[in-house]
């Protein structure tokens, strides 16, 4: 049986966010920087920037020193796939597609592979209704 929105969230601490942007008006940027906030560890995936949320970017997940709890996706559904595949070889426990982004094949790798799954949600609105803090 696979863990609710809720429950994935709950029990995530280290959060690699793939597409963080720079633009603080932004979602991707935002949604984050509240989940951070709320005490959440907060590892930024992105190609080109160098510090984000006052932390050390990463170009790819692979290039990522420590265990990630969750990736946290903020890029087009045609890429979510491309990014399961990355989040099961860094063995991340599960893989969230923000609101707006759903992957047939991204669900499907990753829950071969026994990450948990959520998609088409937003984490800093489940965050805030569970009132959740790490």
């Amino acid at each position: 049986m696979s863990k609710t929105a809720e429950e994935v969230l709950a029990a995530a601490r280290t959060i690699a966010v793939v597409g963080l942007s720079r633009d603080p008006a932004k979602a991707a940027h935002c949604v984050p920087a509240v989940s951070q906030a709320h005490g959440f560890r907060i590892i930024p995936v992105h190609p080109s920037a160098t510090e984000l949320l006052g932390e050390k970017v990463y170009r790819t997940l692979a290039d990522i020193p420590e265990p990630v709890d969750l990736v946290d996706v903020f890029r087009p559904s045609p890429e979510a796939a491309g990014i399961a595949e990355q989040a099961v070889a860094i063995g991340a426990k599960a893989l969230w597609l923000q609101q707006g982004i759903v992957s047939a094949e991204a669900r499907r790798i990753a829950e071969s592979a026994g990450l948990d799954y959520v998609e088409n949600r937003c984490t800093a609105v489940v965050r805030a209704t569970q009132n959740l803090t790490v």
